[in-house]
């Protein structure tokens, strides 16, 4: 079989920017005008910590939408009532320690298990240098939590040993937090965007290159922010992993659109051209201060080179897909200079060689790199990603080419910086948008990357059946089923029965949440809800928790706490989940997703019926009717996970459908795209 590519995509916007965007808007006087935001797990995490500093900074928008944010001026920050969660996100935790030094009070930043084992000292020394003061609240010395304490800061000239963009972006925004000059030498041009943005701002940095490297200078600067006008740009990290799919291809032509190419960021591009690639960037322009351009890639023949020093810090993030297209690449490529890979969200290096190795390609472990030997044999056998989202991605693109038998054993944490990212592969190989044919079941991606089957995704406005609907199909597929929204029940069950205040459920920490003592046990076909050991499924339905349960789950913090939960229930396959966001937060990626609808007076009758209603007049069933319509308004309408259908959801319209059939119709589509007999699993 051979692959062909040809049409266009577009990549969601580029992290990076967006955490900055994101910190600045924040840090301006007014209301600054925010479009293609990348709406990943990182960049929510620094929305989250924004708001905890009572900054006015919604949740980043699906699709690109526009975001307002209402800047206060960092002098409108306050200090946080608890620790503020980074979440995974690196950025976030060494970018705000800059901002916060500058601040003149306390707060902790701390994070989930993998950001609380990565270094923090490379932030914190030169910081403290300025004058702030850190306290290591953690067990392991340099790991988060840490207190920062600000104000007071002095001006500092930081000679970084490594270029790296955190480090002086952490060190610009203390000056620009403080109002002092701020001096930084790094011996090669890491990203540039920070500078960017702040010039843009009428900041004046100065950016000079040195015989010894480079010197950013940022003056002394004691005037408001204005607020950003500011279109992010696709991401060119995102846009990597189609460009290697393109190039390994056997035919056709792909364009990737609107993607951001700043030099600081595009060395992987250049190593693909070095390597025989043909990658040509279209349509060249400048958008917000950002050089924007559509990359256009064919397939061709690679052959292997040697990547390390300079360039580098222009492809570190893209080195995962780099070693994937060198291992079907002609001949030994040699990556050196890379020795950052090893704390990063996994230690890349490592992780990498492992399960190169794994499917059948040659590789050696180097303290700062790696050797890929080539190979034109097809690849199989099982992906550990380390909960990396580069490298389930990376090894994604492996998989997806004909011959390969790959599995991948946590796809969903791609949602980290590429929310869609299996959906886009999928569609990209299905629909012919990007006309790349979908291969037989048995050696394609997205049908081999869960161990116990796919993942159906059942979304659909309230009294359209969906969660009756669900666990039916589950059972006819050997499924389990999950119902996310029984876990808001149960959590909303804890808060009343803890007697916590409704007005303090906004602020509730993770560790108030793990304090409740809600847990999911998978049990034969789905999951068992307990509360302190407690089998809870019967109280979560009572009248009291239906009454606040809408309000619960559109508490931020309380949907990041369950997302971990509710993606590792699915991280092995085998499951029909329904729920708000189903399809379009929690698993974007699924095989499978399906959106209920039904005419309001149907969904009507059968809530009632369901509700054990003894009254089914005409006059009691267009009462119910209205009562959903208004909260198919307000559900459409809330700022954090509004009602609304995925994009490649399937739409199925129940009204003139009896139970069975509507069951029996998800159930014919789940075997259609999982190409195998469903029933002969178990979960």
């Amino acid at each position: 079989m051979k692959l062909r590519v040809s049409g266009e995509v577009t990549v969601p916007g580029d992290k990076s920017i967006t955490h900055r965007a994101l910190m600045l808007a924040a840090a301006a006087r007014g209301e600054s005008r925010l479009r293609g935001l990348l709406p990943g797990e990182d960049c929510r995490s620094t929305a989250a910590v924004l708001r905890a500093l009572g900054c006015d900074v919604p949740e980043p928008p699906a699709g690109g939408a526009e975001l307002r944010v209402k800047g206060v001026g960092l002098e409108g920050w306050r200090a946080p009532e608890r620790a503020l969660d980074c979440g995974n996100s690196g950025t976030t935790a060494r970018l705000m320690m800059g901002l916060l030094a500058g601040r003149p009070f306390c707060a902790t930043l701390t994070g989930d298990a993998s950001l609380r084992r990565r270094p923090m000292r490379r932030i914190t020394d030169p910081l403290s240098g300025m004058g702030a003061r850190f306290h290591e609240e953690g067990d392991a010395p340099g790991r988060l939590p840490i207190r920062v304490c600000g104000g007071g800061l002095v001006s500092v000239e930081h000679f970084s040993p490594v270029a790296s963009a955190q480090v002086k972006s952490a060190l610009l925004l203390a000056g620009l937090s403080a109002g002092v000059e701020v001096s930084v030498h790094e011996p090669l041009h890491s990203r540039d965007h920070t500078e960017r943005m702040l010039w843009g701002l009428g900041v004046p940095v100065e950016t000079v290159e040195t015989d010894g490297g480079w010197r950013i200078v940022l003056p002394a600067h004691d005037r408001p922010l204005p607020p950003l006008d500011l279109r992010v740009p696709g991401d060119p990290s995102s846009a990597a992993f189609f460009a290697a799919l393109a190039l390994l291809a056997d035919e056709g032509e792909l364009r990737v659109g609107d993607v951001g190419v700043n030099p600081t960021r595009t060395g992987f591009f250049r190593v693909l051209a070095r390597m025989g690639g043909f990658v040509e960037f279209h349509g060249e322009r400048t958008e917000g201060g950002e050089p924007v351009a559509d990359l256009v890639v064919r397939p061709a023949r690679l052959h292997a080179t040697e990547v390390g020093g300079a360039e580098i810090p222009s492809l570190i993030d893209e080195i995962p897909v780099l070693a994937v297209v060198a291992s079907r690449a002609e001949g030994e490529t040699r990556i050196t200079g890379a020795a950052e890979l090893r704390v990063k969200e996994s230690d890349r290096i490592a992780v990498l060689v492992e399960n190169l190795r794994a499917l059948g390609v040659e590789a050696e472990e180097l303290p700062d790199g790696m050797v890929v030997r080539g190979t034109d044999r097809p690849l199989q056998g099982d992906v550990r990603t380390a909960g990396d989202h580069r490298i389930a991605m990376a090894f994604g693109v492996l998989a997806a080419l004909p011959g390969n038998r790959i599995r991948i054993d946590d796809p969903s944490c791609a949602d980290v910086s590429f929310p869609g990212f299996w959906s886009l592969l999928d569609r990209v190989r299905a629909d012919g948008s990007a006309g790349i044919p979908r291969p037989a079941p048995e050696a394609g991606a997205v049908h081999s990357r869960h161990a116990d089957g796919i993942i159906v995704a059942i979304d659909g406005p309230a009294g359209s059946g969906k969660s009756s609907t669900a666990r039916a199909a589950a059972a006819a597929l050997g499924y389990r089923h999950l119902d996310s929204g029984a876990f808001y029940r149960a959590i909303t069950l804890a808060a009343l029965r803890a007697g916590i205040p409704e007005e303090r459920w906004p602020g509730l920490s993770a560790g108030e949440l793990e304090a409740l003592g809600v847990e999911g046990t998978a049990v034969e076909g789905g999951y068992r809800i307990t509360l302190r050991g407690e089998d809870v499924s019967e109280a979560i339905r009572a009248p009291e928790v239906n009454a606040h349960v809408s309000q619960m789950a559109a508490v931020p913090g309380v949907r990041g706490w369950l997302m971990g939960a509710l993606r590792e229930a699915g991280a092995r396959g085998g499951l029909v989940a329904d729920g708000r966001d189903i399809g379009t937060v929690v698993f974007p990626d699924a095989e499978l997703k399906v959106y209920l609808d039904c005419a309001p007076e149907e969904r009507a009758r059968r809530r009632l019926l369901e509700q054990g209603a003894s009254d089914l007049s005409e006059s009691a069933v267009r009462a119910e009717a209205a009562r959903l319509s208004g909260r198919d308004v307000i559900d459409s309408t809330r700022a954090v996970a509004p009602l609304s259908r995925a994009e490649d959801a399937v739409l199925l319209d129940t009204t003139g459908l009896d139970f069975a059939e509507q069951v029996n119709a998800i159930v014919r589509l789940a075997r259609e795209r999982s190409g195998l007999d469903p029933k002969s699993r178990r979960g």
